[in-house]
């Protein structure tokens, strides 16, 4: 063999050994990758978002400290949320506020845990304030629920009961077991 043969050899020689080690990065470089984390879409901090209905009322008012949509999935994640919530006929009538929260657009549905709390807009609503550590509310028949233990504070009662379903738009609630409550005469 001639020095012609010889460099030309070892030149593919050469380049086979760059080709195969980088195909070894590469797939090294694939398992490290983490199957099924996803990076979120939009991220926004301090939030303040307006949604209307098709007749142009406001349908829900968002705050957060914190927000992460996620398109793929078409969910958004919340740091403290606030939402005020219009019911059927337009008027603000409940805020609810906890430390995280989930909204799924594909089903409507917000999910709030951590120190769930319900206010009523209106002072002189009889029910003033419900607490609970997990809530989920489909934002299409506006009817809430629970399975976590509730406590309600209004106008002269305390009652507390596990599980919940409350309809928003009717104003209807009920507690669903172990209820107790304490009354005061006015």
């Amino acid at each position: 063999m001639n020095r012609v043969t010889i460099a030309i050899a070892a030149f593919f020689g050469l380049a086979l050994a760059l080709y195969w080690q980088t195909q070894i990065k590469r797939s090294e470089m694939d398992a490290i990758k983490v199957v099924g984390v996803e990076r979120p879409d939009f991220i926004a901090d301090d939030l303040r978002t307006t949604q209307f209905n098709e007749q142009g009322l406001i349908e829900s008012r968002v705050t957060a400290e914190h927000m992460e949509h996620y398109a793929s999935s078409d969910i958004t994640h919340f740091t403290k949320p606030v939402y005020l919530i219009y019911p059927e006929n337009g008027k603000a009538q409940w805020q609810l506020s906890a430390d995280q929260g989930q909204l799924n657009k594909q089903s409507n549905q917000i999910s709030l845990e951590n120190n769930v709390i319900i206010d009523a807009i209106d002072i002189e609503e009889p029910l003033q304030s419900l607490t609970t550590n997990d809530v989920s509310l489909d934002l299409t028949t506006m009817i809430g629920s629970s399975q976590d233990m509730v406590y309600i504070k209004g106008k002269g009662f305390m009652i507390q009961g596990l599980g919940l379903h409350a309809d928003l738009n009717t104003q209807k609630l009920s507690l669903l077991s172990q209820v107790e409550g304490t009354y005061e005469s006015q």
